[in-house]
């Protein structure tokens, strides 16, 4: 396939989307050479460091493409952090908003785009209230902690598509060069039929606050929302589901069921695992093995490795494969930061009037990793149609507690710390 600058961009474009790649990683000299002075008044929902360092993606995104960003309003559960953002980027005190339902406030501003990064428990609610309002939305990874919570991202992203809104994930794999051209060579027969993997997102234990005198239970929630899957997901939904989301991405569609075990051995804190092993079944003998850890001292490692039929290959790493040569794959020229390219897929996808929407595709992603949490606190083989349409199945209706509402309501009620799910019988 001829990639050169020469290339019409409609022929290009068309020969991408047939191919099965993300649009957005259009080579980065086509995008600076359409752009057009654009200015973009924003809102970022959650001033921690995932949301301040998703303004300065769109900064630098917008830097890229000759656009304007007016870090226009900022809302926060904690005001020490939306100040902390509002001197930084000059936001005024009237358009900076407090507390569980500053959300609504900043919706009411007249801006075109609003980043959400709060903790992954709120997302479903944001979201729905982004679009509602007439936002363009960036939201972080994962979209909910709970089937419920995924099922509504789906349903909110359908929402979207007739108002012309764009929706688009911190999903930064699908638009990084080396990723976009490998899972380009897979979807082109580079390794044949995938049959098998594996997945692993292994480290350390992640921060934790120790507990203020008179603090309320939803301010040590929120401050230690990476501790209580009520509020994460776990670490297998708030981590790992990078590593599900290639696999869902190359193989092409989600897995038929997960079975898998866990448990927690150091933690003292929170209320989630240390480890966790899956097996995911995608169907047709395919079975991908996944794992990911939180324990200080132990080795770790982040990859994807998928073996086909007539080859293997990394994620965004090396390629065995006898017929890559033959196939002409594109560079994907993006930029060096996927967390800013997937700004430049947003904002070029505004301004061209053709808005990209990842709601699906980043749900259920977050549902095969609320899959597998669920097979491992309990045990169970868990099917994708538990989650999904079996409207019969015990975890169909599972919400986790405390909800975005009682934030909003003052009735949070903290899950005790250092009680875990313990699966089987004794």
């Amino acid at each position: 396939m001829n990639n050169s600058p020469s290339m019409p961009r409609r022929r290009f474009i068309k020969n991408v989307v047939a191919a099965g790649a993300v649009v957005s990683a259009l080579p980065v000299f086509n995008v600076r050479a359409q752009s057009a002075v654009r200015k973009f008044k924003i809102g970022l929902v959650g001033c921690g460091g995932r949301g301040n360092g998703a303004l300065e993606n769109i900064l630098e995104a917008a830097k890229v493409l000759g656009y304007e960003i007016d870090v226009y309003t900022l809302a926060d559960f904690f005001p020490d952090r939306a100040n902390d953002t509002a001197k930084k980027y000059q936001t005024p005190a009237e358009r900076v908003f407090t507390g569980p339902t500053g959300y609504h406030q900043l919706l009411a501003q007249p801006i075109d785009l609003v980043l959400l990064a709060t903790p992954p428990a709120f997302r479903p609610v944001h979201l729905e209230a982004a679009i509602a309002a007439g936002k363009h939305v960036f939201m972080e990874k994962p979209v909910a902690v709970d089937p419920v919570g995924a099922r509504k991202i789906i349903a909110i992203g359908e929402t979207a598509k007739p108002k012309g809104l764009a929706i688009v994930a911190g999903t930064q794999r699908r638009h990084q060069g080396s990723y976009l051209r490998n899972q380009y060579a897979v979807a082109n027969g580079a390794i044949g039929q995938i049959v098998g993997g594996t997945l692993s997102w292994c480290g350390g234990a992640l921060w934790f606050k120790e507990r203020q005198n008179d603090e309320s239970d939803a301010s040590y929630l929120v401050h230690n929302w990476t501790s209580f899957a009520e509020m994460s997901g776990d670490h297998i939904v708030e981590q790992h589901v990078h590593n599900l989301d290639v696999a869902n991405w190359f193989i092409g569609h989600p897995p038929q069921s997960a079975l898998g075990f866990g448990g927690r051995a150091r933690r003292k804190t929170g209320d989630q695992f240390d480890f966790f092993s899956l097996d995911l079944n995608y169907g047709d003998d395919c079975h991908i093995h996944s794992m990911c850890r939180q324990v200080n001292g132990t080795d770790g490692g982040v990859d994807e490795f998928f073996c086909g039929t007539e080859g293997s290959t990394y994620g965004g790493g090396k390629m065995h494969s006898a017929k890559l040569a033959q196939l002409n794959v594109p560079e994907f020229k993006t930029h060096d930061n996927p967390y800013v390219e997937e700004h430049i897929a947003l904002l070029q996808s505004i301004v061209n009037q053709q808005p990209l929407n990842a709601a699906r595709e980043v749900a259920e992603s977050t549902l095969t990793a609320i899959m597998g949490r669920i097979s491992c606190y309990t045990g169970r083989l868990v099917r994708w149609s538990d989650l999904t349409t079996n409207t019969q199945s015990p975890w169909y209706n599972l919400s986790l507690s405390p909800s975005p509402a009682d934030f909003e309501n003052d009735k949070v009620v903290a899950p005790k710390d250092n009680v875990y799910p313990i699966p089987g019988e004794a």
